[in-house]
């Protein structure tokens, strides 16, 4: 039914349509698209359960699966993905900054003085493919799983190498800014680790020794300063974390069961975007099955 063909004060619907007017407008060419560029249907990039050519799954589409299967499945099956959160520039830039500092202490094989500080007998690990590795968009860690068109990958931020045992450490880097201590034990805070844990299983897969033992270099920016005179300033703390990625294997046999199903995963409980979706399912269908 054509959207157009409600009476005005039904905005709900008619809203929509002005939005599209006004992105034709800008040259859209007819195309739905949202003032931040999010398009509700995907056409590329979609699971094909007969396809032999490896079907790529990132580090964060798997965590997407394991906190919600019906959305892991309408984005990589079908083409409907979750609406992008916002870029985080300010973490992004301390991210930037970190390898860089990182990479003199790599290129001259010292430890950095936070692992002296720490006293973490580690230097950052020097290897030809370090740049791709940490190329989450084009290439990262990658390993095609035996028997599935899966591949797994992941861009990962650093590499330490222990200086006892050579087994490769993996670190990832993040910031914020609160009052209190940064540690790693809110829950939300799982994802971070299934993150290490992820890259660990990667660099496995890839034939490397690695350390169970990951490291979070948290930097915390300062708000009990006077002033801001245009620079930023840090607490840094380096956090150790045992991994365990006992579980990968058989997340990655539920992923590759779940897209070669044809039956839709049921919604999650846990999900905010499923939960969004029934209520809003359930007003609309009210509303209009009584025109």
């Amino acid at each position: 039914m054509d959207t157009k063909t409600f009476k005005k004060s039904d905005s709900i619907v008619q809203q929509p349509n002005k939005l599209e007017d006004c992105a034709k407008a800008k040259g859209d060419s007819g195309k739905s698209k949202s003032f931040s560029g999010y398009r509700g249907q995907r056409v590329r990039n979609l699971y094909d359960p007969l396809a032999t050519k490896p079907f790529k799954i990132s580090r964060s589409k798997l965590e997407l699966f394991l906190r919600c299967s019906r959305c892991f499945y309408l984005d990589r099956r079908l083409g409907v993905g979750q609406p992008p959160g916002y870029p985080f520039s300010l973490n992004n830039a301390v991210d930037a900054l970190l390898k860089k500092e990182f990479d003199i202490y790599r290129e001259e094989q010292k430890p950095h003085p936070l692992c002296i500080e720490n006293g973490i007998e580690a230097i950052p690990f020097k290897h030809n493919d370090m740049d791709r590795w940490r190329d989450s968009l084009h290439a990262g860690v990658q390993y095609i799983v035996p028997n599935t068109n899966l591949m797994f990958y992941g861009g990962l931020d650093d590499i330490w190498v222990d200086s006892k045992t050579n087994e490769l450490l993996v670190v990832d880097y993040k910031a914020t800014s609160k009052a209190s201590e940064v540690t790693l034990d809110a829950d939300w805070q799982i994802g971070y680790k299934r993150q290490a844990e992820i890259y660990q299983w990667l660099l496995r897969k890839n034939g490397f020794e690695v350390s169970d033992t990951a490291y979070f270099v948290y930097c915390n920016g300062k708000r009990d300063l006077e002033r801001f005179d245009k620079q930023l300033q840090f607490d840094v703390s380096v956090l150790p974390y045992q991994g365990n990625d006992s579980w990968i294997e058989e997340a990655v046999i539920q992923v590759y069961q779940c897209l070669q199903s044809d039956i839709i995963p049921s919604a999650t409980d846990a999900c905010d975007y499923c939960q969004f979706f029934i209520g809003v399912k359930k007003h609309l269908y009210k509303k209009y099955s009584q025109i």
